[in-house]
């Protein structure tokens, strides 16, 4: 196996330990949830799990081999007065495009929230995660470069990246719920240095929020939520 192919072998394997881990948020979520703040300022349960479908659904394209450039419907913000807008919550993950590129919006809408007791979209996301998961396992003997428009992007990028997306993301739905499901300290050490290597100054305050200040001893979970602009703290 040559080196990209380690480098492909090694990013899935994040991927799917960033998949379990939200797997274990997502069996939390309840339909009386998904009216909840969350870390994300102005988003409801229910705009998260729509966000990180998005995600999920980008992380499928990407297995294809070609992620479309368009821009993803942005769930719909909750204005709240007492809370400062960040951007960067409203893209979900997708590969940074150059800035001269159209972004044609696309016909598909979110999804709507369900009537409380009727259904519960995080079963749906589960399901949807764990086919993710197969699919890069899969490609796991095809080490091309992944398309976006005439860009090409390495497999391991993809991957390591949606990784970083779905275990934060995880953090956000686990903490809306009450619950303090922390991320690995491992997984979380793993993934603060590769997004020290994805998520620059470029990406603020468009993507992400401006990194936050933690005490030097914080944990390597604290470390990438407040590099990635979220209070560990939350809720205050």
């Amino acid at each position: 196996m040559g080196e990209q192919g380690k480098a492909l072998e090694a990013g899935v394997a994040l991927l799917e330990r960033a998949i379990d881990y939200t797997l274990g948020s997502l069996r939390i979520v309840t339909p009386a949830a998904l009216c909840r703040p969350t870390p994300c300022p102005g988003w409801t349960q229910q705009h998260l799990l729509d966000h990180l479908g998005a995600s999920l659904q980008t992380l499928t394209d990407g297995a294809s081999g070609h992620i479309p450039v368009f821009q993803r419907p942005h769930p719909k913000r909750v204005h709240d007065p007492q809370r400062p807008h960040h951007p960067q919550q409203a893209a979900p993950f997708y590969p940074r495009r150059p800035h001269h590129a159209q972004k044609p919006r696309h016909a598909h809408k979110p999804r709507q929230p369900e009537p409380t007791g009727t259904g519960n979209p995080a079963l749906l996301l589960r399901d949807e995660a764990t086919q993710v998961l197969g699919l890069w396992t899969a490609r796991l003997t095809d080490d091309r470069p992944i398309s976006v428009n005439d860009h090409r992007l390495t497999s391991p990028m993809v991957a390591v990246v949606g990784a970083i997306e779905i275990a934060v993301h995880g953090w956000d739905i686990a903490r809306s719920c009450g619950d303090h499901h922390p991320i690995p300290a491992l997984m979380a050490d793993e993934l603060l240095d590769l997004a020290r290597l994805f998520v620059t100054d470029a990406d603020r305050p468009t993507r992400f929020a401006h990194e936050l200040t933690v005490p030097a001893n914080a944990s390597p979970q604290d470390r990438l939520l407040a590099y990635l602009g979220r209070d560990p703290n939350w809720p205050a």
